[in-house]
């Protein structure tokens, strides 16, 4: 847990429940990834030899979050397969004891719950989906194409806040003024002084979908994780279409808020590992492969040797591509 971690005993003192359950909306296309992503989903790409999908369930047992309702589609039963058992596999690992362990931890990591979206009509749409599961209490919503350094955890200080305010508590990081068309942006200002033990807090005023860079309010982009009361099933479905036609889930969280429910966010300044288009996803196998402890070294040795003989673009690209996914220069 990170320096920012739980205060059991400022979470009591709110009298309210803290979110235990994480849910995964994972029904998404991924058209960027064919046709690779035809018969295998996009959140089973292997980053060296995990899924994407494995690392962010790991990320959430990280935060104690151990019940977990993966939001699937049409040909993604595989997700499933994947923390299922295998005894006929285990069999044959049975003299192999460092791969028979990493195979039963995926079916040890969490209970795993599914529920189908029969088509794709936004990330609100998505989350609505989850209600009977999770009732009227906190949860938290995890994106499928992104996750963060395991040493560097934001649930935690997430659940913490969210437990203290009732209300939405959203995660941000910066992005270039240039890019704000490919995300929600928000508009903040300074939180209350009661939530400075927990983390980089701020207290969110508005937000926008995908805005234009001469429209946006801030720089600050939404992270792929959320913490949200179970109140916000309700204004899910009081939320119309808006960017791409679609129930977007930050409409549903603005509505929430014009209605006096506190939203708050914390602002990420760890590792974040972007998967979701195959530049990012190219960028996050290099960077946690450097970082292996049975092969980075060799791989960093290769790596270097690659960019040193390679032609200046390749080279300029790969430099650019690491340091991107790293949050800074290589080293």
């Amino acid at each position: 847990m990170s320096e920012h971690s739980a205060n059991p005993s400022a979470t009591a003192a709110t009298g309210r429940s803290r979110a235990v359950k994480a849910v995964i909306p994972a029904a998404g296309l991924a058209t960027r990834f064919l046709p690779a992503t035809k018969a295998v989903p996009k959140e089973l790409l292997p980053v060296v030899d995990r899924p994407v999908l494995q690392y962010i369930v790991e990320e959430a047992t990280q935060a104690g979050l151990n019940d977990v309702l993966l939001i699937t589609g049409r040909g993604k039963t595989a997700m499933v397969d994947h923390f299922d058992r295998r005894p006929d596999l285990e069999e044959r690992l049975a003299n192999k004891p460092e791969l028979l362990a990493a195979v039963r931890r995926t079916e040890d990591l969490a209970e795993i719950y599914t529920c189908r979206q029969p088509e794709q009509l936004g990330l609100g749409h998505a989350v609505g989906y989850a209600e009977s599961h999770v009732g009227d209490q906190p949860f938290a919503v995890l994106l499928g194409d992104e996750f963060v350094k395991p040493s560097e955890p934001l649930l935690p200080a997430m659940l913490e806040l969210q437990a203290r305010t009732g209300g939405v508590v959203l995660a941000f990081f910066e992005v270039d003024p240039g890019e704000t068309a490919r995300y929600g942006i928000a508009s903040v200002e300074p939180a209350e002084p009661e939530f400075n033990d927990i983390a980089e807090v701020v207290k969110v005023t508005g937000m926008v979908e995908k805005p234009k860079p001469e429209d946006a309010p801030s720089n600050l982009a939404v992270l792929g994780r959320y913490v949200l009361p179970g109140r916000i099933f309700d204004a899910i479905k009081r939320t119309k279409p808006g960017s791409g036609g679609e129930i977007q889930l930050t409409d549903a969280m603005e509505l929430l808020r014009t209605e006096g429910v506190p939203v708050h966010a914390i602002v990420y300044r760890g590792t974040r590992y972007d998967t979701g288009m195959p530049l990012g996803y190219l960028q996050t196998v290099v960077q946690i492969a450097v970082e292996r402890e049975d092969f980075g070294a060799e791989f960093r040795k290769w790596l270097t040797d690659f960019v040193n003989n390679g032609d200046e673009t390749v080279t300029s690209a790969i430099l650019d591509g690491v340091r991107d996914a790293s949050g800074g220069p290589n080293t």
